[in-house]
């Protein structure tokens, strides 16, 4: 007889998107998604489908681990896929109303992925990040986005000014070099002050930047790609896949922690 799975408890949400499957196997959820030429495939996982913004469960003051592992390495992965919380801000289809993205988490992402995490070029690969354009200090410069777009079309302006727009959204980025294709134990810790992220109990990266909350839990894999360039380039997609892919968890566990 095979053991509990966290994901077994019935509050959960599953997707399983275009030939895409969440299996369960022993003491761990498989999230599998097909060889797919067209279209979008999703195995997802999460805790606040048909759920508003403001009733989402998870704040600052809460940790949460896993064990996982992924069917390939990083250099074949393709698409996206990794676990942690965030606010769905877009393209959700029980969260209809978009907006501002929140986040914390370990995240993979494949070329022609975009995603402007580190001070220069995109996040890719496996990498752990932070970013919340909901704070007031994120707000309060909105009205310079179209000055800061066109200084940003010259490089070495760019270099100056995009790291300050990083900060006030809250952007960190950290690369993880640990083998996708083996078991890992992940663990994050979100507190008010900063986040922490640890990989195989040892502290991989450590940032003062930490979203507010409520935020969402949500584990998944699929074949998307965004692009968001520092230069107001915007673009999203997917992927083909020629062949399996998948994802999988075991020993999920919540915990509550010093706030600050």
């Amino acid at each position: 007889m095979s053991s509990s799975s966290p994901f077994d408890d019935s509050s959960w949400r599953r997707l399983e998107l275009n030939g895409a499957a969440i299996e369960r196997v022993d003491d761990r959820h498989r999230f599998v998604v097909n060889p797919l030429k067209t279209g979008y495939t999703n195995a997802q996982i999460d805790d606040y489908g048909g759920t508003k913004r403001r009733r989402f469960r998870h704040w600052p003051g809460t940790t949460v681990r896993l064990r996982a592992r992924f069917s390939d390495s990083a250099e074949n992965l393709q698409g996206t896929a990794g676990f942690g919380f965030w606010n769905a801000p877009f393209a959700d289809p029980t969260v209809t109303r978009p907006t501002l993205p929140q986040a914390v988490w370990f995240f993979f992402a494949s070329p022609p992925n975009y995603l402007p995490f580190p001070r220069r070029g995109p996040a890719l690969s496996w990498f752990v990040g932070t970013v919340d354009a909901r704070q007031p200090r994120a707000l309060a410069i909105a009205p310079l986005t179209l000055p800061v777009l066109l200084l940003n079309q010259i490089a070495p302006l760019r270099r100056h000014i995009w790291p300050w727009v990083q900060s006030r959204l809250s952007i960190s980025h950290a690369p993880l070099t640990c083998p996708l294709d083996e078991w890992h134990d992940y663990r994050l810790d979100w507190r008010a002050n900063g986040c922490a992220f640890y990989v195989d109990d040892t502290l991989v990266f450590h940032t003062p930047y930490a979203p507010r909350g409520p935020l969402g839990f949500v584990c998944w894999i699929d074949n998307q790609y965004l692009i968001v360039t520092p230069r107001g380039r915007l673009g999203y997609g997917v992927v083909p896949l020629p062949t399996q892919q998948w994802l999988e968890v075991r020993g999920l566990e919540f915990g509550r922690i010093d706030a600050a």
